[in-house]
């Protein structure tokens, strides 16, 4: 269904990775390719192990076996090299909101072991990047939930990272803040060729962030391919990536305690991000 990418434009690539905890299997033998500059959504009910996924790739947690290449490190052999060439923004809170946005960044440049010549520079484009240079100077904890993530996102960002791990980015944010995320992780894309993967219980956030979707399902892949691939794969006239959700994982949008259409208001990063 979905094309096959050139070898030498692959810059993200799993192998066989799985992750057992005792007998359970979360990801079972995941293979996949990203291409450099893509946008890729990794997509599925709770459970089918798009977070141990997400650790897996950003070096959080330890494969049971398999191995993922991402800027021609591999995750096993060398983890702090892959850490170098990725950023990651979590689910849960990463910025301090007793600092300044400034001050928060500056930290992270720290961390990040950007050049102290380099630091006041790269964080002030960092902040007028996301629109959040007049806000700099004052205490995170009097953002909004869509300035707050697009800081977190800025700080993710500067040490110019290939590959943009976000989870679950506007879980929480109202429409409005919604748009204004999407809008700066496109102009990431477009402006640095940024290679994102997301994780999102959004089939709309997918359909206009991604050129391609892979939907999972306990622990397995189950489909993979443009919004429009996946669309077409069921056959039938105005299909909804919903419908694709629905028909690849057996699962019901809102069949179960998680209702799938309103699970972002019941994540618990709703309480900080909202």
């Amino acid at each position: 269904m979905s094309l096959v990418i050139k070898q030498n434009k692959v810059i993200l690539e799993t192998k066989q990775l799985t992750r057992k905890f005792k007998e359970f299997i979360a990801v079972d033998s995941l293979s996949i390719s990203i291409a450099k500059g893509e946008a890729f959504a990794l997509l599925g009910p709770n459970g089918a192990g798009k977070t141990t996924v997400i650790k897996m790739l950003t070096t959080l947690l330890p494969p049971t076996s398999g191995d993922a290449i991402i800027g021609g490190y591999s995750i096993l052999s060398n983890p702090n090299k892959v850490r170098r060439v990725i950023g990651y923004v979590p689910q849960m809170l990463s910025a301090d909101g007793t600092l300044t946005g400034y001050e928060n960044l500056l930290l992270f440049a720290k961390l990040y072991d950007i050049p102290s010549n380099e630091r006041k520079q790269r964080v002030m484009n960092a902040l007028d990047f996301m629109n959040l240079k007049e806000a700099a100077s004052k205490p995170v904890k009097e953002y909004s939930g869509g300035m707050i993530r697009r800081l977190e996102i800025a700080q993710s960002m500067l040490h110019r990272p290939q590959v943009l791990f976000l989870d679950e980015p506007t879980a929480g944010l109202d429409p409005i803040a919604r748009k204004a995320v999407w809008d700066h992780i496109a102009e990431l894309k477009r402006e640095y060729n940024t290679t994102i993967l997301l994780t999102t219980h959004l089939m709309d956030e997918a359909d206009n962030l991604c050129s391609r979707i892979a939907f999972m399902s306990r622990g397995k892949l189950a489909a993979i391919g443009t919004p429009q691939e996946l669309k077409n794969s069921l056959n039938k006239e105005n299909v909804t990536l919903e419908d694709v959700f629905i028909y690849y994982t057996s699962e019901s949008l809102d069949s179960s305690s998680n209702n799938y259409r309103e699970v972002s208001r019941s994540r618990k990063t709703e309480g900080r991000l909202g």
